[in-house]
C-alpha cells in the first residue's frame, strides 16, 4: 500500500470523526513520512479524502522541498461541477466517497490548475475547504489561552515550553509541550500534544505567550541548523503542528532574554559579589536554568581559570554567590555539596597562568601596559 492509498483510507475515518485536532495531527504525521510524491498525488485527486488531506496540510509548517517538488496530476476540466454551497451537499459528497473505493466513480471534482513548479498549497487548501464539511474549516483556527515555561528535570538540562490552545469555536482544548535541550545548545528535542490536564504534572511557571512561542521557534531553528541533531523519534511527527501553533501566537518574541536573571534578587551584600555574579551570568549565557553539579565543576575548575579575570574580592565572594544562585534554582543539596568541594581550589586555579586561555592572556597583557586601566570584573570569551 502506498502512502497515498494509506492516507485516503485514514482520511475516510477522519471525515466521519469530524475532529479538526485529530486531522491536523494526522496530517503532521503524513509530513514526517517525507514522501515527495504524496502532495502531488493528493492535489491531483478528486476524492474528498484527498481534499481533506490537502486542507489539513495547508494549516501546517511544511518543509520547502515537499511543496516545491510536488506537482499535481492533470484534472479533467469537462468533469468540473459547481462547488457545493451547504454542509448537507458537502456531507452527501463525502458519504458517496466512503461508499465508492475508486476515484473514477466520484462525480464531484474541483477545478485545479497545477502551478508549473509545484503545488500552491495555500490555494489548494482554500479550494479543498469549499468541498468539505464546515468543521474542516476550523483546522488551524486556534486561540492561545496560556503559556508556561520551566525546567523539565531536576537540574534543568532540559526545559519545557508549553502553549495551551483552543479552536475558535471553543472546542478541543489541547496543550503543546516542547522539550528544549540546554546541554546541547538549546535545540528542540521532543514535542507532544496532550490534553490540558497534562500540565498538572509539570512544574512550570506561567509566562507570556509571545515569549514562549518565540522560544519554541528559536529551538526548532537551532535543531534545523545542527546536522545530525539527536532528537526523539516522536518529534518529526509533531514538528509541523508545533511550528504552526507557535506561529499562530501573535507577534512571537524571538531570542528573548531569560527572566531567570532579572528575578534573582538575593545577591550577597559582600565585596566583589557583583563582579562574581557578572562572571557567572556570562558563563550561564542564554541557558540559566541549567544548573547541575557537573556544571558547577565546569565553571569553577575550567571556565573561570581559562576565561575570567577577577579581583581577589570577587574570587572570595564567588562561593557565596554560587550558593545564593543555587537557592534561587531549587536549593538542591547535591549542588551545594559540589560547591563546597570545588570552591576551596578556586584561588589557586585562578592564580595558575598555565590554565589561562588565549583571550584571557591577551586581556591580561593589555592591563600590564603603562597607563592601562585595571581590568573590569567579569569573564572574557565564551563558554
Amino acid at each position: 500500500m502506498t502512502t497515498y492509498d494509506r492516507a485516503i483510507e485514514q482520511a475516510r475515518d477522519l471525515l466521519r470523526w469530524r475532529s479538526p485536532l485529530r486531522t491536523e495531527l494526522w496530517a503532521a504525521r503524513l509530513v514526517s513520512e517525507g514522501d515527495p510524491d504524496l502532495l502531488g498525488e493528493l492535489a491531483g485527486s478528486e476524492r474528498p479524502e484527498a481534499r481533506l488531506a490537502i486542507a489539513a496540510l495547508a494549516t501546517l509548517e511544511l518543509p520547502d522541498d515537499l511543496t516545491t517538488t510536488a506537482s499535481a496530476t492533470p484534472y479533467d476540466a469537462e468533469a468540473v461541477q459547481e462547488t457545493p454551497t451547504s454542509d448537507e451537499e458537502r456531507d452527501d459528497l463525502t458519504a458517496a466517497a466512503r461508499e465508492d473505493e475508486e476515484p473514477d466513480d466520484l462525480t464531484a471534482t474541483v477545478p485545479r490548475t497545477p502551478p508549473p513548479y509545484g503545488v500552491d498549497l495555500a490555494v489548494a487548501g482554500r479550494e479543498a475547504l469549499e468541498w468539505l464539511p464546515r468543521w474542516a474549516a476550523r483546522m488551524g483556527e486556534v486561540v492561545c489561552e496560556g503559556a508556561w515555561y520551566g525546567r523539565g528535570d531536576r537540574h534543568g538540562e532540559q526545559v519545557l515550553a508549553a502553549l495551551a490552545f483552543r479552536y475558535a469555536d471553543g472546542r478541543e482544548p489541547h496543550l503543546l509541550v516542547v522539550g528544549i535541550d540546554q546541554a546541547h545548545g538549546g535545540l528542540a528535542v521532543d514535542a507532544v500534544v496532550e490534553e490540558p490536564k497534562f500540565l498538572d504534572d509539570l512544574d512550570l511557571a506561567r509566562a507570556p505567550a509571545d515569549v514562549v512561542a518565540g522560544r519554541v521557534l528559536d529551538a526548532f531553528e537551532v535543531t534545523d541548523l545542527l546536522m545530525g541533531a539527536e532528537v526523539a523519534d516522536t518529534l518529526p511527527a509533531v514538528r509541523p503542528l508545533a511550528l504552526a501553533r507557535a506561529r499562530s501566537v501573535p507577534d512571537p518574541v524571538r531570542h528573548a532574554p531569560d527572566e531567570t536573571f532579572t528575578a534573582f534578587d538575593a545577591l550577597p551584600d559582600t565585596p566583589g559579589a557583583d563582579e562574581a555574579f557578572g562572571a557567572l551570568a556570562e558563563f550561564l549565557g542564554a541557558r540559566p536554568l541549567w544548573w547541575s553539579p557537573a556544571r558547577v565543576s565546569a565553571f569553577l575548575t575550567s571556565w573561570l581559570p581559562r576565561e575570567a579575570i577577577l579581583s581577589d574580592a570577587a574570587i572570595a565572594a564567588m562561593p557565596e554567590v554560587l550558593r545564593a544562585w543555587t537557592r534561587h534554582l531549587g536549593d538542591h543539596e547535591e549542588i551545594h555539596d559540589r560547591i563546597a568541594a570545588e570552591a576551596p581550589r578556586l584561588p589557586a586555579l585562578m592564580a595558575d597562568e598555565s590554565l589561562a586561555g588565549l583571550a584571557k592572556r591577551i586581556a591580561a597583557s593589555r592591563t600590564e601596559e603603562p597607563g592601562a586601566d585595571p581590568p573590569a570584573g567579569g569573564g572574557y570569551g565564551v563558554q
